[in-house]
């Protein structure tokens, strides 16, 4: 542990950005193999489902858990294999 004050709320503020942070990474892979899920099974409601993992994903983007061109190649990936199926 640090025994300068501002070194140790530094690790208190580390500590808690980074749970946020895996908060946030495990949704959005969690939203992303929900939609992989659902059009592997042929669900009717893809479309929604894409949506909503679209929106996920800008937000990931939006906090900085991912850059905004991996957002956007996701993104394209995942309309793609929508587009494909259909």
């Amino acid at each position: 542990m640090p025994n300068i004050k501002s070194a140790a709320k530094r690790v208190r503020v580390s500590a808690n950005k980074r749970e946020r942070n895996r908060v946030a990474k495990s949704a959005l892979k969690t939203s992303i193999k929900r939609f992989h899920r659902a059009v592997e099974t042929g669900a009717e409601n893809t479309s929604d489902v894409l949506q909503k993992t679209i929106q996920t994903i800008d937000k990931a983007a939006a906090k900085g858990i991912i850059h905004k061109n991996a957002a956007a190649r996701r993104k394209s990936r995942l309309t793609k294999k929508l587009a494909k199926v259909n």
